[in-house]
């Protein structure tokens, strides 16, 4: 006779084991959110410190700090006797902007944060992060823990290397092969990218207008495209965004045009635009590897991804290049475009419309979030692979990266595999 109870069927035994597994997900999204909380906080606490040394520096030892009317006209240019404004950071030989007229733009405390003697540099004070990278893990160097499991290879995931990273914790979630030597081919273009904007942010561009310079628009800033860039993408058989020759372009559209047809044409001119030549340009493509803590494991020596015995990564070096990039505002927004149109020119009156198809591709797929940026990269030497940000449904940040698929289309399957697999 059968005794089994209605409380012990297996479908029961299903059932509290899912709720089980809703509870600790409830938990884990508490956590999340608590934390999330506790940095905006701390951000919020950090600026406010901030301000009050910028204050301090500025206004604390003027002997007027009561006047707000003097702090005003230590400010403005210089005192009413002719003297020097207590608020500026000093004496300068003849010729330097201490010496300009009155009115004109001098270096004040506020830029160099001095104040009578005592140094304190503004710039390495705390810098307020966007709330969607906020709450990110410090540095570069994610960490495998008893937690992390082993992606296999399956029919729905056939890439050879893979990683899967928590962007929030810096959990490595899962992987295969995670630490070995890939080939990146475009995966390449990430820090290009990301090596170009920092540098157009910092004013260093080496074909950067005055007028962009001074104006920190250097988004508008033209450059023009020669034959050899063309005759470059052509003769390696690189995409294109299909700039002609003496073709007038913005900066924008080379950093959209690098990235979403991964052309090129955009990235060799923007590695020129930026450095004035691709050798000083890899240069600080390896620069900025070092300063992420990756020299010993990845190796770059062009700014395209075009194969070279020389040019290396590994799957989580690319994830944390990708993570740099992600953390960079404008970077981001780059990564994160599904179509854009380059500007009217006279090769083109209406513009080149140009397309990331990875994401136009994933974005319909279940991949338990919303995958926000990505790049592809493909070279016969090293098959499709691929790289990509994601927000999972419970808030969580990933960043994914596989390689070695047999097409783009299983590059893109493989990410949809993964995150469902391994983000909830």
């Amino acid at each position: 006779m059968n005794t089994q109870t209605e409380n012990n069927t297996p479908y029961d035994d299903l059932e509290r084991r899912r709720r089980h597994r809703a509870a600790l997900r409830r938990r884990k999204q508490q956590v999340r959110r608590n934390r999330r909380i506790a940095l905006c906080i701390l951000l919020l606490l950090l600026t406010a410190v901030t301000l009050l040394v910028r204050f301090v520096l500025k206004h604390g030892s003027d002997g007027k700090q009561g006047d707000p009317t003097a702090a005003v006209t230590n400010e403005a240019g210089p005192a009413e006797k002719g003297g020097p404004s207590p608020g500026r950071a000093g004496d300068a030989p003849s010729g330097s902007t201490a010496d300009a007229p009155s009115g004109s733009e001098t270096t004040s405390s506020e830029e160099t944060g001095t104040a009578e003697g005592n140094e304190i540099r503004v710039d390495s004070l705390p810098v307020q992060k966007d709330p969607e990278v906020a709450g990110f893990f410090e540095g570069y160097s994610p960490r495998r823990t008893g937690n992390t499991r082993t992606i296999a290879n399956t029919e729905k995931m056939q890439s050879n290397w893979a990683i899967l990273i928590n962007a929030d914790t810096g959990e490595v979630t899962a992987e295969l092969g995670g630490s070995d030597r890939i080939i990146p081919a475009s995966m390449t273009k990430i820090l290009t990218v990301l090596t170009a904007v920092e540098e157009l942010q910092k004013g260093t561009a080496a074909g950067m207008s005055e007028e962009a310079r001074q104006s920190g628009n250097f988004l508008d800033d033209t450059f023009t495209v020669t034959i050899d860039i063309t005759d470059y993408s052509y003769r390696n058989g690189g995409s294109a965004v299909g700039f002609g020759v003496d073709e007038t372009v913005t900066v924008r559209d080379l950093l959209y045009g690098t990235i979403l047809p991964s052309g090129a044409d955009a990235a060799l001119s923007l590695a020129l635009y930026t450095a004035g030549s691709h050798e000083a340009f890899v240069e600080l493509m390896n620069r900025k590897v070092a300063e992420l803590g990756l020299s010993g494991t990845s190796h770059f020596t062009n700014c395209v991804g075009l194969y070279d015995d020389d040019l290396y990564t590994t799957p989580s070096d690319m994830a944390m290049i990708l993570k740099a990039a992600v953390e960079n505002d404008l970077c981001r927004e780059v990564l994160s475009a599904h179509t854009y149109t380059t500007s009217s020119t006279a090769q083109h009156p209406e513009g080149i419309t140009i397309s990331n198809w990875f994401l136009r591709r994933i974005e319909d797929k279940d991949t338990h979030g919303t995958v926000r940026c990505a790049k592809t990269g493909y070279v016969k030497e090293s098959w499709n692979c691929a790289a990509s940000y994601q927000i999972s449904n419970d808030g969580g940040h990933y960043i994914c990266v596989t390689a070695h698929a047999h097409s783009a289309w299983r590059a893109i399957y493989d990410h949809v595999e993964i995150y469902d697999l391994y983000t909830e």
